[in-house]
């Protein structure tokens, strides 16, 4: 029974939402997993964000290229087909007549076990699929974001890598949870050599003069949109770099801003009391997010009507 009335939800509409789960859709009250499932047991699980816009689903092949890239690292077995999965994304969509300003969480899980423990040979019922769509805005809106510098540590590939997009997201709720007790938006997060490595939500990417630059993808999750923006760069004729990032150099960058399926291009207009810039969406933050919005509007897997 779902514990929330629609008065008490960021939008009403999503009290009577319809949830793909166990290969059905039903109603958002009735949208659970066995208590023996493995994202239960321990977040075994991976996951991607998906967007609608203007009646698509943008960057639909490569969220399921990551998808199964990540159950194919984590070794699940029985996992649905891309058309099953694909499927069961575009009727929740269309079930709920969501096509524009609406969110996915589309989460493969390893499975239900016949017994609670660690091991995956208890996982004998193959995967368990989930199609979580709400109607949803963009998270960061218009503003700018405030963010602080987090004690907690980004996973690295020697601990756990992070291209493998999986469930088990504690140091990022850790990190979200400063940025809570500090009135924050997000928190930046360092590697383990102290280097920027992304905020716990999204990628992060500095500007100086036309030279565009984002931490290398060791500790930091190869983002979809992070991927897209910096072809977008490059196309419209900045100089690019991946490349160590240090805190200072956000610090004192022209322009800082995020990227994410959730928050899109959102500017950064603050990190641990700096202001960055010059306190509004400045001329290369606001061409990219341009650029993006046009990307978007016009590409992705049409959702029948």
């Amino acid at each position: 029974m779902d514990p929330y009335r629609a008065d008490e939800l960021p939008d009403p509409r999503n009290a009577s939402i319809l949830v793909h789960v166990g290969g059905r859709l039903v109603p958002r009250a009735e949208a659970t997993v066995s208590v023996f499932d493995s994202v239960v047991q321990g977040g075994d699980a991976v996951w991607e964000g998906l967007r609608a816009y203007d009646g698509r689903i943008f960057a639909l092949d490569a969220h399921l290229d990551r998808l199964f890239d990540s159950a194919k690292a984590l070794a699940f077995r029985n996992v649905p087909s891309r058309h099953e999965v694909e499927a069961a994304v575009l009727e929740t969509f269309r079930a709920n007549g969501m096509y524009d300003q609406a969110h996915a969480r589309l989460t493969l899980t390893r499975g239900p076990k016949v017994t609670s423990g660690m091991s995956p040979t208890w996982n004998r019922a193959g995967c368990t699929l989930i199609v979580l769509a709400e109607w949803k805005p963009p998270v960061f809106g218009s503003g700018g974001l405030r963010l602080i510098s987090s004690a907690i540590r980004r996973n690295s590939p020697s601990t756990l890598d992070s291209k493998i997009h999986h469930n088990n997201l504690l140091n990022n709720i850790l990190a979200k949870i400063e940025a809570d007790f500090a009135g924050a938006d997000d928190a930046v997060m360092l590697d383990l050599n102290g280097f920027v490595a992304e905020t716990n939500a999204t990628n992060l990417f500095g500007v100086r003069g036309q030279r565009v630059f984002t931490p290398s993808a060791d500790a930091c999750l190869p983002g979809i949109t992070r991927g897209i923006v910096l072809g977008l760069a490059r196309d419209a004729g900045y100089e690019v770099a991946e490349r160590n990032v240090s805190l200072t150099e956000l610090y004192t960058a022209d322009e800082v801003f995020t990227t994410g399926t959730m928050g899109e291009l959102a500017p950064v207009f603050e990190i641990d009391g700096r202001v960055v810039g010059s306190d509004v969406v400045s001329p290369v933050t606001q061409d990219l997010q341009i650029r993006f919005a046009s990307l978007a509007a016009t590409t992705g897997a049409p959702i029948a009507r």
